[in-house]
């Protein structure tokens, strides 16, 4: 039996595709309800991603719908097999709800493009750089609240080690890899793992230099999450100060492809961006021996 559901970005897209199904092939929300047995209420949740619904459920109103398009039935299963799925973070129960879409977007996509203009993406952390920004927060957190983040982090990287990872393609802007975060120390073997990631066939790490006179404006940083058929589903997820915010459209995920497109255009290359990265890691590492010198 289906559940109260968070809204993720996959359940409304589900939810608006059924609707649509439903309004053209005329059946009213009564007719729909009354086969999976449950009220108007439970339909109009589903419609909108508030209710989770079941394989039987689906089956039940594509049948009702006459879809008979083997594609489309696909399409749907797929974007519903979100809720089926067991999820290594589902013990850590205190996580927000968007930190949880986020870790199941990541988790499933194809193709993960990052732009960030204040910080290294997640997966490309070390811990001792992602401790610093842990404890970091507006509202202070408890060594024991910093350690579990730190390990849900690392967890995170695994994607880009599995036996089939995600094409990832990272643009920054140079002043991530130059604020010293956590110190030279930490900041330079932070530029080390950038340089050894980058290695990592399907990962593209790009710097836009201070010298880039080309303004490729994108209004902040944002991620890019991409699928493959049958689903065929892509998000744009933003991070605001209030939390995450997702967007499924059409428009939303065109705009973000154009903007991380310009922005890979105004950017070194990945060879040039090495090169950069290795350069300030050393500038770090120089500093730290001269002050270490009696």
């Amino acid at each position: 039996m289906g559940q109260q559901a968070q809204r993720t970005a996959r359940r409304r897209r589900l939810g608006a595709a059924l609707k649509e199904l439903r309004e053209s092939a005329g059946v009213t929300v009564a007719h729909a309800a009354a086969v999976i047995c449950g009220d108007n209420s439970k339909v109009s949740r589903i419609e909108t991603g508030r209710h989770c619904i079941t394989t039987d459920e689906l089956t039940t109103l594509l049948d009702l719908y006459k879809v008979g398009d083997t594609g489309i039935r696909e399409w749907l299963r797929a974007l519903g097999s979100e809720d089926r799925k067991q999820t290594w973070w589902r013990r850590y129960g205190e996580l927000t709800p968007g930190f949880k879409e986020s870790l199941t977007l990541e988790s499933e996509a194809a193709e993960i493009s990052v732009y960030q203009t204040q910080v290294v993406p997640a997966l490309l952390q070390t811990p001792e750089y992602a401790r610093v920004l842990m404890a970091g927060t507006l509202e202070p957190r408890p060594k024991e609240t910093v350690d579990l983040y730190v390990d849900i982090r690392m967890k995170r990287q695994i994607i880009l080690r599995r036996e089939n990872p995600p094409k990832y393609r990272c643009v920054m802007q140079e002043g991530v890899v130059r604020q010293q975060i956590g110190g030279a120390n930490v900041m330079a073997a932070q530029l080390r793992r950038l340089v050894s990631e980058g290695q990592r066939p399907g990962v593209t790490i790009q710097i836009i230099p201070f010298s880039q006179t080309t303004f490729a404006g994108a209004g902040g940083s944002f991620y890019l999450y991409s699928y493959p058929e049958p689903m065929d589903f892509h998000v744009v997820q933003m991070s605001l100060l209030d939390g995450q915010r997702f967007l499924e459209d059409d428009d939303a995920v065109a705009r973000g492809r154009r903007a991380f497109e310009a922005l890979t255009a105004s950017a070194l290359s990945a060879d040039d961006s090495n090169v950069l990265m290795t350069s300030i890691a050393d500038k770090f590492e120089q500093e730290r021996g001269a002050r270490d010198t009696p």
